[in-house]
């Protein structure tokens, strides 16, 4: 299930690709399916683990095309292990909620960021968020957790404030919303609730066969409920100073 719309964010074979706060990795496989030369990057280490033996599993079974790369490895999003300008894409993916310092680490994505290069940002949305949390204290308040809520203004200043130009943003994953809300209603822990499990039936069901009712159903109830917000962004090149042909300093 991807957050990120490719349809709205060109990715090239070839394009090295920093998935930051990867997690399971769903982003990063779709990237190197695509013919990316990609590194998946989180802290958690078991996750991690994970995602480098489902790339050596992909490369096996010849679903990414030659030249395709991929590499996981454990990384602190605020101090990047990579020379500045190293990425021609970078996709950070319901991960700025989790981090004190968001503004670190978007000044962090934006230094390994080549000048030209797309950057897409997912978060929770405002209002299904607020519903969470309104319904349960349990659903943040944990280790981890998410420790703010973005409204889309907030999210797209910061972004222009770490020097990158929003170009395009849409909402995501509506018919999740509400599974959600039924989670913090009954217990973010107690999946035997009858609406709860009934739900998440629903869900499997419409990721595994795509049916068209339900993919019209939350084309429409996105900009309503939709459960992301995903904002895309480019990094500007340098101005040229005018008369020397020479990048500004």
């Amino acid at each position: 299930m991807l957050t990120v719309d490719f349809s709205r964010f060109p990715l090239a074979p070839g394009d090295r690709v920093l998935d930051l706060g990867c997690g399971a990795g769903r982003h990063a496989f779709e990237c190197f399916r695509r013919g990316a030369q990609v590194v998946a990057l989180d802290q958690n280490g078991e996750e991690i683990r994970e995602v480098a033996k489902w790339f050596a599993a992909m490369k096996e079974a010849g679903e990414a095309p030659e030249g395709a790369t991929a590499t996981a490895m454990e990384g602190d999003a605020l101090a990047l292990p990579f020379p500045d300008e190293s990425f021609d894409v970078v996709i950070i993916s319901e991960v700025m909620e989790h981090i004190p310092d968001d503004k670190g680490v978007l000044a962090e994505m934006v230094r390994v960021l080549k000048p030209g290069g797309r950057i897409a940002i997912t978060v929770p949305r405002y209002g299904p968020e607020k519903v969470c949390w309104t319904l349960s204290d349990a659903y943040h308040e944990v280790e981890g957790g998410h420790i703010r809520i973005y409204k889309a203004d907030e999210l797209l200043a910061r972004i222009r404030e770490a020097g990158l130009k929003p170009y395009g943003t849409h909402h995501a994953h509506a018919l999740h919303s509400p599974y959600w809300w039924l989670k913090c209603a009954f217990g973010v822990d107690n999946d035997k609730a009858l609406p709860v499990r009934a739900y998440h039936k629903l869900l499997v069901w419409d990721i595994m066969k795509k049916p068209l009712a339900t993919r019209v159903a939350e084309q429409a109830l996105n900009p309503l409920i939709g459960k992301s917000f995903v904002a895309y962004a480019t990094k500007p090149h340098l101005p040229r100073l005018a008369g020397t042909g020479a990048d500004a300093q």
